[in-house]
Parts: structure tokens; C-alpha cells; sequence
């Protein structure tokens, strides 16, 4: 069984920083990308960010110059870096983990920017 447990989430005013982190455990078999998701209410869930095995990254539009996605693949974990932080940030962040064995997500953190 895979679990992927996210943390960093909170309350921020506007033009802050915040750090989400994400750590997987169990039998994840050659991790292939790794990323981060969010959903404000009423909103669909959209890709903030991601990061393959082979380093290359993308991000969307609207957070590109802002936030940073990194990880390892070999510890199974990935963190994102968000600064310069604005109110349309706010949103529930998943982390997300695609391997050969399978699609997995986090339980999500919230993140509120607000002032």
C-alpha cells in the first residue's frame, strides 16, 4: 500500500512564502513524475507544477516566476516552494506521484492566502 503524506500547508498573508513538502512510503516501483495539484472551491482541480525523472519541470501559467518544484526521486519525496504568494493561491494543494505501478495522491493541505 502507497501513502503520500503532505505537509507545509497554513495561513499566509499576501507576498508570502510558504514550503509544501510531500514523502511517499510504501511499494512505489520506478517513480516517473512527481507534482502538485490544487482546487479552489467551485474550481476543477489544475496542475501547479511537475517534475519528471529526468529533471525537466512544468508549470502552469499563472504560478510560473513564483514557484519553485523540486524533489528526489530515490526518497520518493517533493517539495514546492511558493513565494510571492497571492489571495488566487488559495486552494487545497495534492501532492501527486505517477510510477509504473500505479497513479497516486496525497490527502491534500490547505493553503490560505489571505490578509
Amino acid at each position: 500500500q502507497v501513502s503520500l503524506v503532505e505537509s507545509g500547508g497554513g495561513l499566509m498573508q499576501p507576498g508570502g512564502s510558504l514550503r509544501l513538502s510531500c514523502a511517499a512510503s510504501g511499494n512505489i516501483f520506478s517513480l516517473r513524475t512527481m507534482g502538485w495539484y490544487r482546487q479552489a472551491p467551485g474550481r476543477q482541480r489544475e496542475l501547479v507544477a511537475a517534475l519528471t525523472r529526468g529533471g525537466s519541470t512544468n508549470y502552469s501559467d499563472s504560478v510560473k516566476a513564483r514557484f519553485t518544484i523540486s524533489g528526489d526521486i530515490a526518497k520518493n519525496t517533493v517539495y514546492l516552494q511558493m513565494n510571492s504568494l497571492k489571495p488566487e493561491d488559495t486552494a487545497v494543494y495534492y501532492c501527486n506521484m505517477i510510477a509504473l505501478n500505479g497513479r497516486y495522491w496525497g490527502q491534500g493541505t490547505q493553503v490560505t492566502v489571505s490578509s
